[in-house]
């Protein structure tokens, strides 16, 4: 796209048409209307027609405004079933966001017979994704760099591509992903459809857009940041070990009719479920596993009032509208604004009053400062409730619930001759009845909470303060800091050191690292220790009892382009595992035995040059012919 090809931006806003008026086929169509989607988002109604008409796209919008079906539902609409060959491939920055988009695809096509959607990322074994594709695929939903090894062994053809989808184009960039994204695209017909979706418009992005993609539209949506008048907004600093027990805390306090608690991941939602109706709570689960029908059954006993608390992802709260909410707790912070509004959202509707309370950890403030910025409202800090506040709201629901049963007659009447009885052939006072009939209503649970329970507060009041002296961690380019470590925090797990062929000459940075070895390892952020980047090279703490399997992978992982030629690191690791934290040892450069077997088992594999680009015309800026490994350059040895 050049300059005078690329039209003005355009702002949509909203209207009153509806799916139905998009030209979308009937069998997307009715999928829609099964969903029970209605009026298209301001992205949607700019962006399908535009997609229908074959023209390429940069769609600027925020992460919730519905970019998926922007591009799902014009891809399927125009979908050649009867070919087999993916005719569709959507670039996501991680395996998450790539299910997420596969499950969208697989929805909105319910009603199209012989579809197949696949989705290819790292952590999965090859062999599934093989049988797929060799029985073929309509539409390819993967990471960068697990597209990118499928193209190298020959497995993905998309000679017959017709449409190329970035989605969270910034975040790839973000993670090191922009020289393969490049590669993707120049590898693919140069007649294909490409549609970039992006919340910011960086200058790598806009040059990408302006190279790769032709006559493009460009729509953007302003972020609606905006919260209702009716929320009260607050938050409270704690521990992330101490969630729960603040959460329990408030609980007790608030005077809540209804609540969505909110939390990031799906197996957290269960988790915390369970504990609550441990601790005597009507609390349910949902996420994007939960079948629609047990989804649409738990928020009917959410409406009915035989369920108090739902605990909820992101995805799975979608357009839940239920008044009776009447709180809103994001035991878990977003990591973006969009999300924020959209949580906080559910509450406070329909001119009711709401509360939105949200857990903030030490190393979370930066999150909190943005929420605040962007909404332009801020968040009142609170305390968690003392012992003292737990009492005395227990004490006034017990003396509520004494005085509502006073108001039934009836039943104090035919009670009051059992106890009349009772105070007669037994010669115990009144008060000593009505105390021990309170301790058969309580049960074996206390009434009040004890001065253990102070003391536990007090250590945990300890512990916050002390995690609040921590330094949160700094983003930004680290290159200027010496060899000094990414401050990570500590695991319990033992750990070893890794030594990956990527360093400062390459302007790495430690959340490419953490964000590449995830996807490809299906790691998790608590299996990184100490990350230190060298000019040449960098050390990861990983898990001392990795697979071979994972680290099997982790090999074929690519950062900035180039292969990180992960292997254990020797030197630092002493021959054996060592805990979490532990400062890396005095080394020198000389390692290079296993750098190299790896080397040589790359160059097998088809790889000829310290860049990593592959032989065989496949890559672009690959060198010509076969060559080995000894037609390198050699290697100048460390000092």
């Amino acid at each position: 796209m050049t300059d005078s090809d690329s039209t003005a931006p355009s702002e949509p806003t909203e209207t009153a048409i509806t799916f139905s008026d998009l030209a979308l086929s009937d069998a997307v169509l009715k999928a829609v209307r099964d969903i029970g989607y209605e009026t298209p988002s301001a992205i949607q109604a700019a962006t399908i027609p535009t997609l229908l008409e074959g023209r390429d796209v940069v769609g600027l919008a925020q992460t919730g405004t519905g970019k998926t079906a922007a591009f799902a539902l014009p891809i399927l609409s125009r979908l050649d079933v009867s070919q087999s060959k993916p005719q569709a491939l959507v670039l996501s920055p991680t395996r998450e966001l790539a299910l997420q988009v596969c499950e969208a695809f697989e929805k909105y096509a319910t009603h199209m017979r012989g579809v197949h959607v696949l989705p290819v990322y790292g952590g999965q074994a090859y062999g599934v994704q093989l049988s797929a594709l060799r029985r073929g695929v309509h539409v390819v939903v993967g990471t960068p760099g697990r597209i990118m090894d499928h193209l190298a062994k020959g497995t993905l053809d998309l000679s017959e591509l017709k449409y190329l989808v970035l989605d969270e184009a910034d975040e790839m960039l973000k993670m090191g992903f922009a020289e393969d994204v490049e590669t993707i695209l120049a590898d693919t017909p140069d007649d294909k459809q490409v549609a970039l979706f992006s919340a910011t418009m960086p200058a790598q992005i806009r040059r990408i857009s302006k190279k790769y993609l032709n006559n493009a539209e460009e729509i953007t949506v302003k972020a609606k940041t905006t919260t209702s008048a009716n929320t009260t907004q607050r938050y409270l600093i704690v521990s992330y070990p101490q969630k729960v027990d603040a959460l329990t805390r408030i609980l007790e306090v608030e005077n809540f009719e209804g609540m969505i608690i909110f939390v990031r991941t799906k197996s957290e939602t269960e988790n915390l479920a369970e504990k609550l109706r441990a601790r005597g709570y009507s609390a349910a689960a949902i996420s994007g596993d939960v079948a629609q029908a047990q989804r649409e059954r738990t928020v009917n006993q959410l409406k009915s009032g035989k369920l108090d608390i739902l605990v909820a992802t992101d995805v799975a709260a979608r357009g839940l509208d239920v008044d009776r909410i009447s709180h809103v707790v994001n035991f878990d912070i977003p990591v973006d604004t969009e999300s924020y509004v959209h949580r906080i959202g559910r509450t406070g509707r329909a001119g009711r009053s709401g509360s939105a309370i949200s857990f903030v950890t030490p190393r979370e403030r930066r999150l909190l400062t943005a929420i605040e910025k962007a909404t332009r409202q801020p968040l009142t800090q609170m305390q968690l409730p003392s012992v003292e506040d737990v009492n005395s709201t227990r004490l006034t629901r017990f003396d509520d619930a004494i005085t509502e049963a006073l108001n039934q007659q009836a039943r104090i009447t035919a009670f009051r001759e059992i106890i009349g009885h009772y105070v007669e052939h037994h010669d115990v006072p009144e008060m000593d009845v009505a105390a021990a009939l309170a301790v058969v209503a309580q049960g074996e649970t206390p009434l009040l909470l004890s001065a253990e329970e102070e003391r536990a507060q007090r250590f945990a009041e300890r512990d916050e303060r002390k995690a609040r002296t921590d330094r949160p961690e700094r983003g930004g380019d680290r290159g200027d800091r010496g060899d000094r470590p990414e401050r990570r925090p500590r695991s319990t797990k033992p750990m070893a050191a890794y030594r990956i062929e990527v360093g400062k000459r390459q302007r790495v940075e430690p959340r490419q690292i953490v964000g590449a070895l995830a996807n490809e390892g299906g790691l998790s952020r608590d299996d990184f220790g100490h990350i230190q980047i060298r000019p040449d090279f960098s050390l990861v703490e990983l898990p001392a009892d990795m697979s071979k399997d994972v680290l099997e992978r982790l090999r074929d992982t690519r950062i900035s382009g180039k292969l990180i030629e992960i292997a254990p690191d020797r030197k630092a690791n002493g021959g054996g595992a060592r805990s979490a934290g532990d400062k890396y040892p005095s080394r020198d450069r000389s390692f290079e035995g296993g750098a190299r077997a790896n080397r040589e088992r790359e160059a097998s594999r088809g790889y000829n040059n310290r860049d990593g680009d592959r032989s065989g015309g496949g890559y672009a800026g690959g060198r010509e012919g076969g060559g080995s490994y000894d037609d390198r350059p050699k290697r100048k040895p460390r000092s």
